[in-house]
């Protein structure tokens, strides 16, 4: 079966808003990737009942996120497909390709607050004794752990991670964040020693294919075990089965090392603009809300700092 006309326009409609949102916008690959994904499934579901991004109604829209509440979808992932519909069409508004914006009287999609509970200490240290091994494979996992907690990177920033963005004797890492916003954070010597050992002979270099399947694979620095390099699925997987073996009861993920790293920090002192630095946030709100200290720390600090706390 042959896509119609409309809906190779409405393809067409997808790919040039996606243009203006990477250059305009300066939103990063990943970003784009995911839009575009949310987008061409929005622009199926239209063409199955004859509409189109063009004459699709409120209606339309609101049974489309019925459609993805049913089916199972997360409320965050739900919530993040409407989020694309709505600047698309609000996009096809600007652009004068529509009169109206059918999604502007639309109420989004509540999903729990929160952040990710962080691990404790003890639980960090159960994480990473258990990632022992002499494999190539076993090192890259034990390199990427190490550097995932010593950092608070995205899962992406490492992914995305070359060679040449390492300064293993200075002990900093260049990484590139939402819209390609490139920061230097530091690591310590723990993570320089685990990332040393990896990139050695014994390591990266048994993962180095006979022929690279990219050019872009050359450089990274984690690699899967057929010398590719390591894309975001893998590397939760290397996280998720780490936990496992550490019996740590609830599912562990990247993020969860992330903000274990910035509330570790702040519990321990740190400037909040300091680990707002480090995690590559716009705003310091965002800090406040992803860091989350204990009130234990809260109390501690208040006592000893403000004048009338005594008592």
């Amino acid at each position: 079966m042959t896509k119609s006309s409309t809906t190779e326009r409405d393809e067409q409609l997808v790919e040039e808003f996606l243009r203006w949102m990477a250059v305009e916008r300066g939103r990063a690959a990943n970003t784009i990737s995911n839009y575009r994904r949310d987008l061409i499934r929005y622009v199926a579901f239209l063409g199955a009942a004859n509409k189109s991004l063009l004459t699709a109604r409120e209606a339309d829209v609101e049974e489309y996120v019925r459609v993805l509440q049913s089916s199972g979808d997360a409320n965050a992932s739900t919530a993040r497909r409407l989020a694309a519909i709505r600047m698309m069409h609000n996009f096809l508004l600007v652009e004068e390709r529509r009169r109206d914006n059918p999604t502007s009287r639309i109420e989004g999609v509540k999903v729990p607050g929160g952040v990710p509970k962080p691990l404790s200490l003890d639980e960090v240290n159960a994480l990473l004794e258990v990632m022992v091994g002499d494999s190539a494979a076993e090192m890259r996992d034990r390199a990427l752990v190490e550097f995932l907690y010593a950092t608070g990177a995205r899962i992406s920033e490492a992914c995305d991670l070359n060679l040449d963005d390492l300064d293993l004797s200075s002990r900093v890492v260049r990484l590139f964040g939402k819209g390609s916003k490139e920061r230097v954070v530091p690591f310590g010597r723990i993570a320089e020693e685990r990332l040393r050992e990896y990139i050695g002979s014994a390591g990266r270099a048994q993962l180095v294919p006979e022929v690279w399947a990219r050019g872009t694979d050359r450089d990274a620095v984690f690699l899967t075990n057929r010398g590719k390099r390591l894309n975001r699925q893998k590397a939760w997987h290397v996280v998720r089965d780490a936990g496992l073996r550490a019996g740590i009861s609830r599912e562990l993920s990247p993020h969860v090392l992330r903000h274990s790293c910035a509330t570790h920090m702040l519990e321990h002192g740190a400037d909040l603009r300091i680990v707002q630095e480090m995690l590559g946030h716009a705003t310091i709100s965002t800090t406040q809300i992803y860091t989350k200290v204990s009130t234990d720390r809260l109390w501690a600090v208040y006592r000893d700092a403000h004048p009338r706390a005594v008592g």
